[in-house]
Protein backbone atom coordinates (compact mmCIF):
# COMPACT_ATOMS: atom_id res chain seq x y z
CA UNK A 1 0.00 0.00 0.00
CA UNK A 2 1.13 3.55 -0.79
CA UNK A 3 1.26 6.09 2.02
CA UNK A 4 0.33 9.17 -0.03
CA UNK A 5 -2.58 11.02 1.59
CA UNK A 6 -5.40 11.98 -0.76
CA UNK A 7 -8.41 14.02 0.38
CA UNK A 8 -11.62 15.40 -1.08
CA UNK A 9 -12.20 19.15 -1.35
CA UNK A 10 -13.70 18.93 2.14
CA UNK A 11 -10.58 17.38 3.66
CA UNK A 12 -12.09 13.88 3.94
CA UNK A 13 -9.30 11.36 3.48
CA UNK A 14 -9.72 8.87 0.64
CA UNK A 15 -8.44 5.41 1.47
CA UNK A 16 -6.54 3.39 -1.11
CA UNK A 17 -8.99 0.53 -0.83
CA UNK A 18 -12.57 0.21 0.43
CA UNK A 19 -14.07 -3.09 1.53
CA UNK A 20 -17.38 -4.23 2.97
CA UNK A 21 -16.02 -3.37 6.43
CA UNK A 22 -16.04 0.35 5.48
CA UNK A 23 -19.72 0.27 4.61
CA UNK A 24 -20.81 -1.96 7.48
CA UNK A 25 -23.69 -0.43 9.41
CA UNK A 26 -23.84 2.76 7.33
CA UNK A 27 -25.40 1.63 4.05
CA UNK A 28 -28.91 3.07 3.92
CA UNK A 29 -31.33 0.13 3.64
CA UNK A 30 -34.23 2.31 2.43
CA UNK A 31 -35.53 2.24 -1.10
CA UNK A 32 -35.72 5.17 -3.52
CA UNK A 33 -38.85 7.23 -2.96
CA UNK A 34 -38.95 6.29 0.74
CA UNK A 35 -37.72 8.18 3.81
CA UNK A 36 -34.96 9.40 4.19
CA UNK A 37 -34.65 9.53 0.38
CA UNK A 38 -30.89 8.92 0.29
CA UNK A 39 -31.39 6.94 -2.91
CA UNK A 40 -33.70 9.45 -4.59
CA UNK A 41 -37.06 11.17 -4.17
CA UNK A 42 -38.86 9.05 -6.78
CA UNK A 43 -39.16 5.26 -6.71
CA UNK A 44 -38.40 4.89 -10.41
CA UNK A 45 -36.32 8.09 -10.83
CA UNK A 46 -35.32 8.53 -14.48
CA UNK A 47 -37.01 5.33 -15.62
CA UNK A 48 -40.25 7.23 -15.05
CA UNK A 49 -39.21 10.75 -16.10
CA UNK A 50 -35.88 12.27 -17.05
CA UNK A 51 -34.61 15.34 -15.26
CA UNK A 52 -35.74 18.72 -16.64
CA UNK A 53 -33.10 19.95 -19.08
CA UNK A 54 -32.70 23.69 -18.65
CA UNK A 55 -30.30 26.14 -20.23
CA UNK A 56 -29.65 29.30 -18.24
CA UNK A 57 -30.02 32.22 -20.62
CA UNK A 58 -30.69 35.92 -20.55
CA UNK A 59 -28.81 38.85 -21.99
CA UNK A 60 -29.25 42.25 -23.60
CA UNK A 61 -32.89 43.12 -24.20
CA UNK A 62 -36.00 41.03 -23.63
CA UNK A 63 -36.38 40.67 -27.42
CA UNK A 64 -32.88 39.19 -27.83
CA UNK A 65 -33.34 36.80 -24.91
CA UNK A 66 -36.72 35.74 -26.32
CA UNK A 67 -34.99 34.67 -29.56
CA UNK A 68 -32.56 32.47 -27.54
CA UNK A 69 -35.48 30.90 -25.59
CA UNK A 70 -37.30 29.97 -28.78
CA UNK A 71 -34.07 28.48 -30.18
CA UNK A 72 -33.43 26.43 -27.02
CA UNK A 73 -37.03 25.17 -26.94
CA UNK A 74 -36.65 24.09 -30.57
CA UNK A 75 -33.47 22.16 -29.62
CA UNK A 76 -35.11 20.12 -26.86
CA UNK A 77 -34.87 22.03 -23.57
CA UNK A 78 -37.78 21.13 -21.31
CA UNK A 79 -37.67 24.23 -19.10
CA UNK A 80 -36.49 27.83 -19.31
CA UNK A 81 -34.00 29.40 -16.91
CA UNK A 82 -33.79 33.20 -16.89
CA UNK A 83 -30.67 35.21 -16.08
CA UNK A 84 -31.20 38.87 -15.10
CA UNK A 85 -28.72 41.72 -15.36
CA UNK A 86 -27.20 43.30 -12.26
CA UNK A 87 -29.49 46.39 -12.09
CA UNK A 88 -32.55 44.12 -12.20
CA UNK A 89 -31.06 41.94 -9.44
CA UNK A 90 -30.51 44.86 -7.07
CA UNK A 91 -33.68 46.80 -7.82
CA UNK A 92 -32.65 49.62 -10.16
CA UNK A 93 -34.26 50.66 -13.43
CA UNK A 94 -32.00 50.82 -16.47
CA UNK A 95 -31.81 54.65 -16.29
CA UNK A 96 -30.47 54.75 -12.73
CA UNK A 97 -26.89 56.14 -12.43
CA UNK A 98 -25.78 52.91 -10.67
CA UNK A 99 -26.95 50.92 -13.71
CA UNK A 100 -24.47 52.60 -16.04
CA UNK A 101 -22.37 50.06 -17.92
CA UNK A 102 -24.27 47.07 -16.51
CA UNK A 103 -27.55 47.03 -18.43
CA UNK A 104 -28.07 43.72 -20.24
CA UNK A 105 -24.50 42.54 -19.54
CA UNK A 106 -24.80 39.41 -17.35
CA UNK A 107 -28.49 38.84 -17.96
CA UNK A 108 -31.62 40.38 -19.41
CA UNK A 109 -32.76 43.86 -18.41
CA UNK A 110 -36.32 43.90 -17.00
CA UNK A 111 -37.98 47.14 -15.88
CA UNK A 112 -41.69 46.57 -16.37
CA UNK A 113 -44.60 44.36 -17.40
CA UNK A 114 -43.93 45.38 -21.00
CA UNK A 115 -40.39 43.97 -20.80
CA UNK A 116 -41.85 40.76 -19.37
CA UNK A 117 -44.27 40.52 -22.31
CA UNK A 118 -41.38 40.91 -24.74
CA UNK A 119 -39.31 38.30 -22.86
CA UNK A 120 -41.97 35.60 -23.19
CA UNK A 121 -43.51 36.59 -26.53
CA UNK A 122 -44.89 33.48 -28.25
CA UNK A 123 -44.37 31.33 -25.14
CA UNK A 124 -47.40 29.98 -23.30
CA UNK A 125 -46.63 30.21 -19.58
CA UNK A 126 -49.03 27.37 -18.78
CA UNK A 127 -47.03 24.96 -20.94
CA UNK A 128 -43.46 25.74 -19.83
CA UNK A 129 -41.67 25.54 -16.48
CA UNK A 130 -39.65 28.70 -15.84
CA UNK A 131 -36.84 29.10 -13.35
CA UNK A 132 -35.78 32.66 -12.50
CA UNK A 133 -32.43 33.26 -10.85
CA UNK A 134 -33.42 36.29 -8.83
CA UNK A 135 -33.23 36.99 -5.11
CA UNK A 136 -33.60 40.45 -3.56
CA UNK A 137 -36.14 41.43 -6.24
CA UNK A 138 -37.55 37.91 -6.60
CA UNK A 139 -40.97 39.04 -5.34
CA UNK A 140 -41.15 41.73 -8.05
CA UNK A 141 -40.17 39.36 -10.86
CA UNK A 142 -42.69 36.82 -9.58
CA UNK A 143 -45.33 39.57 -9.57
CA UNK A 144 -44.42 40.46 -13.18
CA UNK A 145 -44.60 36.79 -14.22
CA UNK A 146 -48.01 36.36 -12.55
CA UNK A 147 -49.28 39.59 -14.14
CA UNK A 148 -48.20 38.31 -17.56
CA UNK A 149 -49.79 34.90 -16.94
CA UNK A 150 -53.07 36.65 -16.07
CA UNK A 151 -52.83 38.71 -19.29
CA UNK A 152 -52.37 35.45 -21.22
CA UNK A 153 -55.52 34.08 -19.57
CA UNK A 154 -53.56 31.32 -17.85
CA UNK A 155 -54.87 29.28 -14.95
CA UNK A 156 -52.54 30.25 -12.09
CA UNK A 157 -53.07 26.82 -10.55
CA UNK A 158 -51.24 25.34 -13.58
CA UNK A 159 -48.28 27.75 -13.63
CA UNK A 160 -45.03 25.98 -12.70
CA UNK A 161 -41.51 27.16 -12.08
CA UNK A 162 -39.15 28.52 -9.46
CA UNK A 163 -37.77 31.78 -8.18
CA UNK A 164 -34.44 31.48 -6.43
CA UNK A 165 -35.52 33.90 -3.67
CA UNK A 166 -32.64 32.83 -1.39
CA UNK A 167 -31.44 36.02 0.28
CA UNK A 168 -29.36 34.43 3.06
CA UNK A 169 -26.72 33.16 0.65
CA UNK A 170 -26.53 36.68 -0.82
CA UNK A 171 -25.34 38.03 2.53
CA UNK A 172 -22.95 35.11 2.92
CA UNK A 173 -21.51 34.63 -0.54
CA UNK A 174 -22.79 36.74 -3.40
CA UNK A 175 -23.73 40.27 -2.42
CA UNK A 176 -26.84 41.16 -4.47
CA UNK A 177 -28.99 42.04 -1.46
CA UNK A 178 -31.04 45.22 -0.90
CA UNK A 179 -32.82 45.15 2.46
CA UNK A 180 -31.55 44.03 5.89
CA UNK A 181 -31.99 40.34 6.83
CA UNK A 182 -35.18 40.63 8.91
CA UNK A 183 -37.37 42.48 6.35
CA UNK A 184 -35.91 40.24 3.64
CA UNK A 185 -37.10 37.21 5.59
CA UNK A 186 -40.53 38.83 5.93
CA UNK A 187 -40.76 39.22 2.13
CA UNK A 188 -39.76 35.57 1.64
CA UNK A 189 -42.39 34.26 4.05
CA UNK A 190 -44.98 36.50 2.33
CA UNK A 191 -44.06 34.76 -0.93
CA UNK A 192 -44.37 31.32 0.73
CA UNK A 193 -47.83 32.21 2.02
CA UNK A 194 -49.11 33.72 -1.22
CA UNK A 195 -47.77 30.93 -3.44
CA UNK A 196 -49.25 28.23 -1.17
CA UNK A 197 -52.68 29.77 -1.79
CA UNK A 198 -52.44 31.06 -5.36
CA UNK A 199 -49.60 29.20 -7.16
CA UNK A 200 -49.68 25.65 -5.79
CA UNK A 201 -47.29 24.27 -8.45
CA UNK A 202 -44.71 27.06 -8.04
CA UNK A 203 -41.49 26.50 -6.08
CA UNK A 204 -41.44 29.59 -3.88
CA UNK A 205 -37.71 29.35 -3.14
CA UNK A 206 -34.64 27.60 -4.48
CA UNK A 207 -32.28 27.43 -1.54
CA UNK A 208 -28.92 27.80 -3.17
CA UNK A 209 -25.66 26.08 -2.42
CA UNK A 210 -24.44 26.92 -5.91
CA UNK A 211 -23.19 30.41 -5.11
CA UNK A 212 -21.76 29.29 -1.78
CA UNK A 213 -19.61 26.79 -3.71
CA UNK A 214 -18.75 29.38 -6.36
CA UNK A 215 -17.50 31.66 -3.58
CA UNK A 216 -14.96 29.01 -2.60
CA UNK A 217 -16.65 26.65 -0.14
CA UNK A 218 -15.97 22.94 0.06
CA UNK A 219 -18.61 20.36 -0.87
CA UNK A 220 -19.37 19.72 2.83
CA UNK A 221 -19.74 23.45 3.51
CA UNK A 222 -22.02 23.75 0.49
CA UNK A 223 -24.57 21.30 1.89
CA UNK A 224 -24.15 22.37 5.54
CA UNK A 225 -24.65 26.10 4.90
CA UNK A 226 -27.43 25.50 2.36
CA UNK A 227 -29.43 23.17 4.59
CA UNK A 228 -28.90 25.48 7.55
CA UNK A 229 -30.30 28.37 5.47
CA UNK A 230 -33.21 26.13 4.51
CA UNK A 231 -33.86 25.44 8.18
CA UNK A 232 -33.95 29.21 8.85
CA UNK A 233 -36.55 29.76 6.12
CA UNK A 234 -38.73 26.93 7.44
CA UNK A 235 -38.60 28.29 11.00
CA UNK A 236 -39.46 31.81 9.78
CA UNK A 237 -42.45 30.44 7.87
CA UNK A 238 -43.61 28.48 10.93
CA UNK A 239 -43.37 31.60 13.10
CA UNK A 240 -45.68 33.27 10.58
CA UNK A 241 -48.17 30.45 11.20
CA UNK A 242 -47.69 28.62 7.89
CA UNK A 243 -48.17 24.85 7.68
CA UNK A 244 -44.86 23.03 7.08
CA UNK A 245 -46.71 20.23 5.28
CA UNK A 246 -48.05 22.75 2.75
CA UNK A 247 -45.15 25.14 2.05
CA UNK A 248 -42.57 22.38 2.64
CA UNK A 249 -43.69 20.65 -0.58
CA UNK A 250 -42.72 23.68 -2.66
CA UNK A 251 -39.23 24.22 -1.28
CA UNK A 252 -36.50 23.38 -3.74
CA UNK A 253 -32.72 23.48 -3.66
CA UNK A 254 -29.98 24.48 -6.07
CA UNK A 255 -26.58 22.79 -5.94
CA UNK A 256 -23.28 23.01 -7.76
CA UNK A 257 -21.58 20.12 -9.54
CA UNK A 258 -17.77 20.11 -9.55
CA UNK A 259 -15.23 17.75 -11.06
CA UNK A 260 -14.69 15.17 -8.31
CA UNK A 261 -17.31 12.72 -9.52
CA UNK A 262 -17.59 10.58 -6.40
CA UNK A 263 -17.52 13.45 -3.89
CA UNK A 264 -20.35 15.17 -5.77
CA UNK A 265 -22.52 12.04 -5.93
CA UNK A 266 -21.97 11.44 -2.20
CA UNK A 267 -22.82 15.10 -1.52
CA UNK A 268 -26.20 14.87 -3.24
CA UNK A 269 -27.08 11.61 -1.46
CA UNK A 270 -26.07 12.98 1.95
CA UNK A 271 -28.02 16.22 1.40
CA UNK A 272 -31.27 14.35 0.71
CA UNK A 273 -30.89 12.23 3.85
CA UNK A 274 -30.07 15.25 6.01
CA UNK A 275 -32.93 17.43 4.77
CA UNK A 276 -35.45 14.66 5.43
CA UNK A 277 -34.17 14.46 9.02
CA UNK A 278 -34.30 18.27 9.44
CA UNK A 279 -37.88 18.53 8.17
CA UNK A 280 -39.05 15.63 10.30
CA UNK A 281 -37.48 17.24 13.36
CA UNK A 282 -39.25 20.53 12.54
CA UNK A 283 -42.61 18.76 12.49
CA UNK A 284 -43.21 17.67 8.89
CA UNK A 285 -45.36 14.54 8.56
CA UNK A 286 -46.19 14.66 4.84
CA UNK A 287 -43.63 12.65 2.87
CA UNK A 288 -43.47 15.20 0.05
CA UNK A 289 -42.59 17.94 2.53
CA UNK A 290 -39.52 15.95 3.61
CA UNK A 291 -38.16 15.37 0.10
CA UNK A 292 -35.16 17.40 -1.01
CA UNK A 293 -35.79 18.22 -4.66
CA UNK A 294 -32.97 20.07 -6.38
CA UNK A 295 -31.72 21.75 -9.52
CA UNK A 296 -28.04 21.45 -10.40
CA UNK A 297 -25.78 23.70 -12.42
CA UNK A 298 -22.33 22.66 -13.52
CA UNK A 299 -19.51 24.54 -11.81
CA UNK A 300 -18.85 27.97 -13.28
CA UNK A 301 -15.72 28.42 -11.17
CA UNK A 302 -14.22 25.21 -12.59
CA UNK A 303 -14.21 26.58 -16.15
CA UNK A 304 -10.88 27.83 -17.46
CA UNK A 305 -10.09 30.63 -19.89
CA UNK A 306 -7.00 28.63 -20.90
CA UNK A 307 -7.70 25.78 -23.36
CA UNK A 308 -11.45 26.46 -23.10
CA UNK A 309 -12.47 23.40 -25.14
CA UNK A 310 -11.32 21.30 -22.17
CA UNK A 311 -14.37 22.69 -20.39
CA UNK A 312 -16.59 20.41 -22.46
CA UNK A 313 -14.98 17.43 -20.69
CA UNK A 314 -15.37 19.12 -17.29
CA UNK A 315 -19.05 19.82 -17.91
CA UNK A 316 -19.57 16.21 -19.01
CA UNK A 317 -18.10 14.91 -15.73
CA UNK A 318 -20.23 17.33 -13.76
CA UNK A 319 -23.36 16.36 -15.69
CA UNK A 320 -22.71 12.72 -14.90
CA UNK A 321 -22.25 13.46 -11.19
CA UNK A 322 -25.60 15.32 -11.06
CA UNK A 323 -27.42 12.49 -12.83
CA UNK A 324 -25.79 9.74 -10.77
CA UNK A 325 -26.63 11.84 -7.69
CA UNK A 326 -30.32 12.07 -8.62
CA UNK A 327 -30.95 15.68 -9.65
CA UNK A 328 -34.46 16.78 -10.76
CA UNK A 329 -33.28 19.53 -13.06
CA UNK A 330 -29.97 20.44 -14.69
CA UNK A 331 -28.25 23.32 -16.45
CA UNK A 332 -24.95 22.72 -18.21
CA UNK A 333 -22.52 25.59 -18.74
CA UNK A 334 -21.13 26.56 -22.11
CA UNK A 335 -17.44 25.85 -22.64
CA UNK A 336 -16.78 29.55 -23.34
CA UNK A 337 -18.27 30.98 -20.13
CA UNK A 338 -14.90 31.78 -18.56
CA UNK A 339 -14.53 34.27 -21.42
CA UNK A 340 -18.04 35.58 -22.18
CA UNK A 341 -21.72 34.76 -22.12
CA UNK A 342 -22.24 31.52 -24.09
CA UNK A 343 -22.60 31.71 -27.84
CA UNK A 344 -25.45 29.80 -29.45
CA UNK A 345 -22.97 27.09 -30.48
CA UNK A 346 -21.61 26.70 -26.93
CA UNK A 347 -25.14 26.61 -25.47
CA UNK A 348 -26.10 23.90 -27.97
CA UNK A 349 -23.05 21.75 -27.10
CA UNK A 350 -23.91 22.14 -23.41
CA UNK A 351 -27.47 20.95 -24.04
CA UNK A 352 -26.24 18.07 -26.23
CA UNK A 353 -24.01 16.99 -23.32
CA UNK A 354 -27.13 16.45 -21.22
CA UNK A 355 -28.87 14.65 -24.05
CA UNK A 356 -25.89 12.31 -24.64
CA UNK A 357 -25.79 11.39 -20.93
CA UNK A 358 -29.60 10.92 -21.01
CA UNK A 359 -29.83 8.76 -24.11
CA UNK A 360 -26.41 7.20 -24.68
CA UNK A 361 -24.59 6.71 -21.36
CA UNK A 362 -26.92 4.26 -19.59
CA UNK A 363 -26.67 6.35 -16.39
CA UNK A 364 -30.48 6.88 -16.12
CA UNK A 365 -31.32 3.19 -16.68
CA UNK A 366 -31.38 2.23 -13.00
CA UNK A 367 -32.01 4.16 -9.79
CA UNK A 368 -29.00 5.33 -7.75
CA UNK A 369 -26.55 3.15 -9.70
CA UNK A 370 -23.60 3.77 -7.35
CA UNK A 371 -25.49 2.59 -4.24
CA UNK A 372 -23.78 -0.30 -2.52
CA UNK A 373 -20.31 0.84 -3.55
CA UNK A 374 -18.18 0.55 -0.44
CA UNK A 375 -16.51 3.82 -1.36
CA UNK A 376 -19.70 5.79 -2.15
CA UNK A 377 -21.57 4.58 0.92
CA UNK A 378 -18.61 5.38 3.17
CA UNK A 379 -18.08 8.81 1.58
CA UNK A 380 -21.81 9.64 1.82
CA UNK A 381 -21.69 8.85 5.53
CA UNK A 382 -18.52 10.85 6.18
CA UNK A 383 -19.81 13.90 4.32
CA UNK A 384 -23.08 13.71 6.22
CA UNK A 385 -21.30 13.59 9.60
CA UNK A 386 -18.99 16.48 8.71
CA UNK A 387 -21.94 18.58 7.52
CA UNK A 388 -23.92 17.87 10.73
CA UNK A 389 -20.97 19.14 12.78
CA UNK A 390 -21.02 22.44 10.87
CA UNK A 391 -24.79 22.80 11.22
CA UNK A 392 -24.47 22.24 14.98
CA UNK A 393 -21.92 25.10 15.15
CA UNK A 394 -24.39 27.37 13.33
CA UNK A 395 -27.23 26.31 15.64
CA UNK A 396 -25.10 27.24 18.67
CA UNK A 397 -24.63 30.72 17.16
CA UNK A 398 -28.42 31.08 16.85
CA UNK A 399 -29.05 29.78 13.31
CA UNK A 400 -28.09 31.01 9.85
CA UNK A 401 -29.26 34.62 10.18
CA UNK A 402 -27.24 35.09 13.38
CA UNK A 403 -24.24 33.21 11.94
CA UNK A 404 -24.25 35.48 8.88
CA UNK A 405 -24.61 38.63 11.00
CA UNK A 406 -21.60 37.45 13.04
CA UNK A 407 -19.58 36.72 9.88
CA UNK A 408 -19.10 33.02 10.72
CA UNK A 409 -20.28 31.58 7.40
CA UNK A 410 -18.44 34.24 5.35
CA UNK A 411 -15.19 33.55 7.25
CA UNK A 412 -15.49 29.78 6.76
CA UNK A 413 -15.99 30.18 3.01
CA UNK A 414 -13.12 32.67 2.72
CA UNK A 415 -10.74 30.30 4.55
CA UNK A 416 -11.66 27.42 2.23
CA UNK A 417 -11.26 29.59 -0.87
CA UNK A 418 -7.81 30.72 0.32
CA UNK A 419 -6.72 27.14 1.07
CA UNK A 420 -7.82 25.99 -2.39
CA UNK A 421 -6.03 28.83 -4.17
CA UNK A 422 -2.88 28.06 -2.20
CA UNK A 423 -3.01 24.43 -3.38
CA UNK A 424 -3.40 25.59 -6.98
CA UNK A 425 -0.47 27.99 -6.74
CA UNK A 426 1.89 25.46 -5.19
CA UNK A 427 0.90 22.80 -7.73
CA UNK A 428 -0.72 20.50 -5.20
CA UNK A 429 -4.09 20.93 -6.96
CA UNK A 430 -3.64 20.31 -10.69
CA UNK A 431 -5.84 22.20 -13.14
CA UNK A 432 -5.19 20.96 -16.65
CA UNK A 433 -4.09 23.74 -18.96
CA UNK A 434 -3.64 26.23 -16.12
CA UNK A 435 -0.87 25.07 -13.79
CA UNK A 436 0.07 21.90 -15.70
CA UNK A 437 -0.07 20.70 -19.30
CA UNK A 438 -0.06 24.27 -20.57
CA UNK A 439 0.27 24.94 -24.28
CA UNK A 440 0.38 27.86 -26.65
CA UNK A 441 -3.17 28.88 -27.51
CA UNK A 442 -3.72 28.49 -31.23
CA UNK A 443 -7.51 28.13 -31.41
CA UNK A 444 -9.45 31.36 -31.03
CA UNK A 445 -12.84 30.83 -29.43
CA UNK A 446 -15.58 33.08 -30.87
CA UNK A 447 -16.96 35.31 -28.10
CA UNK A 448 -20.49 36.54 -27.48
CA UNK A 449 -20.63 40.34 -27.45
CA UNK A 450 -23.30 42.59 -25.95
CA UNK A 451 -24.18 45.74 -27.90
CA UNK A 452 -23.17 48.80 -25.86
CA UNK A 453 -26.32 50.65 -27.00
CA UNK A 454 -28.56 48.41 -24.86
CA UNK A 455 -28.92 50.94 -22.04
CA UNK A 456 -30.09 53.65 -24.46
CA UNK A 457 -32.62 51.27 -26.08
CA UNK A 458 -33.99 50.15 -22.70
CA UNK A 459 -34.18 53.71 -21.39
CA UNK A 460 -36.23 54.82 -24.40
CA UNK A 461 -38.71 51.98 -23.78
CA UNK A 462 -38.92 52.91 -20.10
CA UNK A 463 -39.56 56.59 -20.88
CA UNK A 464 -42.31 55.63 -23.35
CA UNK A 465 -43.99 53.51 -20.65
CA UNK A 466 -43.84 56.37 -18.14
CA UNK A 467 -45.45 58.74 -20.64
CA UNK A 468 -48.48 56.59 -21.36
CA UNK A 469 -49.30 55.21 -17.88
CA UNK A 470 -51.66 56.84 -15.39
CA UNK A 471 -49.24 58.60 -12.99
CA UNK A 472 -51.73 59.06 -10.15
CA UNK A 473 -52.72 55.39 -10.24
CA UNK A 474 -49.05 54.35 -10.20
CA UNK A 475 -48.36 56.67 -7.26
CA UNK A 476 -51.33 55.25 -5.32
CA UNK A 477 -50.03 51.72 -5.89
CA UNK A 478 -46.59 52.61 -4.53
CA UNK A 479 -48.12 54.37 -1.51
CA UNK A 480 -50.13 51.23 -0.79
CA UNK A 481 -46.97 49.08 -0.90
CA UNK A 482 -45.28 51.35 1.66
CA UNK A 483 -48.34 51.26 3.91
CA UNK A 484 -48.51 47.44 3.85
CA UNK A 485 -44.76 47.17 4.42
CA UNK A 486 -45.18 49.11 7.66
CA UNK A 487 -47.74 46.56 8.92
CA UNK A 488 -48.10 42.80 8.73
CA UNK A 489 -50.27 42.22 5.63
CA UNK A 490 -48.95 40.11 2.77
CA UNK A 491 -47.06 42.30 0.28
CA UNK A 492 -47.60 40.18 -2.85
CA UNK A 493 -51.13 41.34 -3.86
CA UNK A 494 -50.08 44.99 -3.64
CA UNK A 495 -46.91 44.38 -5.69
CA UNK A 496 -48.86 42.47 -8.37
CA UNK A 497 -51.38 45.32 -8.54
CA UNK A 498 -48.53 47.83 -8.86
CA UNK A 499 -46.80 46.11 -11.78
CA UNK A 500 -50.17 45.60 -13.51
CA UNK A 501 -50.57 49.38 -13.31
CA UNK A 502 -47.15 49.87 -14.94
CA UNK A 503 -45.11 50.60 -11.84
CA UNK A 504 -41.51 49.68 -12.55
CA UNK A 505 -39.17 47.30 -10.77
CA UNK A 506 -37.01 50.19 -9.56
CA UNK A 507 -40.02 52.10 -8.20
CA UNK A 508 -41.28 49.11 -6.20
CA UNK A 509 -37.80 48.46 -4.80
CA UNK A 510 -37.37 52.15 -3.92
CA UNK A 511 -40.75 52.23 -2.15
CA UNK A 512 -39.57 49.42 0.11
CA UNK A 513 -36.13 51.00 0.56
CA UNK A 514 -37.97 53.92 2.18
CA UNK A 515 -39.58 51.57 4.71
CA UNK A 516 -36.99 48.84 5.26
CA UNK A 517 -33.75 50.71 4.58
CA UNK A 518 -30.72 49.17 2.86
CA UNK A 519 -28.28 46.63 4.22
CA UNK A 520 -24.69 47.85 4.17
Amino acid sequence: MHSKKITTSSGIEIKELYTCADAKGITDPSLPGAFPYTRGVQASMYRGKLWTMRQYAGFSTAEESNKRYHYLLSQGVSGLSVAFDLPTQIGYNCNHPLANGEVGKVGVSINSIEDMERLFKGINLESVSTSMTINATGFILLALYVALAKKQGADLKKISGTIQNDILKEYAARGTYIFPPQPSMRIITDIFEWCSEQLPRWNSISISGYHIREAGSTAVQEIAFTLSNGKAYVKAAQEKGLDINVFGKRLSFFFNAHNNLFEEVAKFRAARKMWAAIMKELGATDEKAMMLRFHTQTGGSTLTAQQPLNNISRVTLQTLSAVLGGTQSLHTNGYDEALSLPTEEAATIALRTQQIVAFESGAPDTVDPLAGSYFIESLTHEMEQAAWQLIQKIDVLGGSVAAIEQGFIQDEIAASAYAYQTRVENGEQIIVGVNKFQSEETHQVPLFKIDSSIQKIQTEKLEALMMKRDPSKAADCLTQIKKIAQGHQNLMPAVINAVENHCTLGEVADALREVFGEYK
